[in-house]
């Protein structure tokens, strides 16, 4: 009896381990800015002699124009073709040195560009990715556009091609309304990437790929001092951009349900129910992503269980929150059994949201995702460079929230949060008016409706 209580008390220390560090995490950090207005940010970790180079710049597909979208991502792409003072392809100098996760990203909001070099290539480094902020257009010519156009035209259609790859294509087109700076993919489409001009190119790069709208984060076997000597040397002559446009927050809300059907080339039908959801700054966005990790996060949450165990309907479920700076989504996808009925899945989601909402999360419950979310945000932080590490986390935060130790806001409120809370804030934006796409098998006999789908068997109207 004795051995099996201290195995119960090791397995609750083991367990509540993620929390403790979540309570404590820290990412000491030093901020200084130059006279360009490029924000400098810090961290020392001298663990390994290794440094994680990430600048952020806050421009998007938001950034964008109806007619001429899909330029952040382009550029994105022209970044890594050559500077003026090294105009060859910007990974073969990295891999020499033995750089690690080296790339590039681009969202609705920004663009970044990290890799994680050896100590002793951070005077690289810094130089190729100030010499593409100062030194770029002198380098960039019409076959370089059209080289990285058809990459980009490639990685359209690969996406678009995979099954359900069109989806979300549709998502944002229903829940954002025409002119809302959410309501197209960063990727663009074929037409404005096709109507790109050189003389486009490099206008959006003078306009928002200037220091003062950059940050950068120096994360690792680095002192403040030094990374101050090395920003001021690499960075401190490029001269700053003009000033910048931003938008306010927007979002939008819906009174109604408005549905669609599409046909893919996909073995199941697939649901998908999507809402907006606030910035990401708001507190919200903290505890729907409590709400939507018990819904569907996992095999013992409340969807899963549901659908897949119990009623054996669908053979899996899931559901998140996208943040984002003016407007973020939230949503729940199922897939349908092999011939199973649609209308079944669906009205078993909106039982248990109905349940979920007039009732909240169990305590229980909620400490299970707690401790979960917390956990893997702690992972994320142990590392200093990639997807979610240190330099990651404190751009991130800088660049949204307006200081680079927002995240530490985020973590109080998932500490403290109780189930009433998650409850009226799962109300408040799992509304009745949201998006839904039904995505079905491309042999489904059509009907005048469009979707093969017995409506007469349906839990809704079937005049929408």
């Amino acid at each position: 009896m004795r051995l099996f209580q201290r195995l119960i008390a090791a397995l609750a220390v083991i367990v509540a381990a993620p929390l403790a560090m979540a309570q404590e995490v820290d990412i000491p950090f030093t901020q200084f800015e130059l006279d360009n207005g490029l924000t400098v940010i810090v961290h020392e970790d001298h663990k390994a002699p290794i440094i994680a180079v990430n600048i952020w710049y806050h421009v998007g597909s938001k950034n964008e124009k109806e007619g001429r979208t899909g330029f952040a991502h382009l550029f994105e792409h022209l970044m890594f073709n050559g500077s003026e003072n090294y105009d060859d392809d910007f990974f073969g100098p990295f891999k020499k040195i033995g750089t690690t996760g080296q790339n590039g990203t681009t969202s609705f909001d920004r663009t970044n560009y990290f890799q994680t070099v050896p100590t002793t290539g951070l005077d690289l480094a810094l130089f190729l990715e100030s010499d593409r902020m100062g030194h770029l257009l002198g380098a960039i010519d019409q076959d370089k556009l059209d080289e990285q156009r058809d990459v980009v035209k490639n990685e359209k259609r690969q996406g678009e091609s995979q099954p359900y790859g069109r989806v979300f294509n549709r998502l944002i087109e229903g829940l954002y309304p025409k002119g809302h700076p959410y309501s197209w993919l960063p990727i663009g489409s074929m037409e404005d990437l096709d109507a790109a001009t050189l003389d486009d190119v490099k206008e959006w790069f003078r306009a928002y790929y200037g220091p003062n709208n950059a940050v950068l984060v120096l994360a690792g076997d680095i002192t403040p001092e030094l990374a101050r000597e090395k920003a001021e040397r690499y960075f401190g002559d490029i001269p700053p951009g003009p000033p910048i446009t931003s938008h306010d927050s927007w979002v939008p809300r819906h009174d109604t349900v408005h549905r669609e059907v599409m046909q893919d080339r996909v073995p199941q039908t697939r649901i998908y129910k999507a809402w907006t959801a606030p910035p990401w700054v708001d507190d919200d966005n903290d505890f729907l992503s409590l709400a939507t990790s018990v819904l569907a996060d996992g095999k013992t949450s409340r969807l899963y269980k549901r659908l897949v165990y119990e009623d054996q309907i669908a053979t899996d479920v899931s559901s998140a929150i996208l943040p984002l700076e003016l407007s973020g989504l939230v949503y729940i996808i199922a897939t349908v059994q092999p011939g199973g009925d649609v209308a079944a899945v669906e009205a078993a989601i909106d039982d248990e949201l109905s349940r979920f909402l007039a009732k909240g999360p169990t305590k229980s419950e909620l400490q299970r995702i707690k401790t979960q979310n917390k956990a893997a945000f702690v992972r994320g932080a142990e590392r200093i460079g990639g997807f979610g590490g240190k330099s990651d986390i404190l751009a991130e935060n800088f660049v949204y929230g307006g200081t680079p130790d927002f995240y530490k806001k985020s973590l109080a409120n998932i500490d403290n949060a109780t189930p009433k809370q998650v409850q009226a804030v799962a109300k408040r934006w799992f509304t009745e008016g949201h998006y839904q796409l039904t995505v079905v098998p491309f042999d489904t006999t059509l009907t005048a409706k469009g979707d093969g789908i017995d409506r007469s068997a349906l839990p809704y109207p079937t005049s929408y």
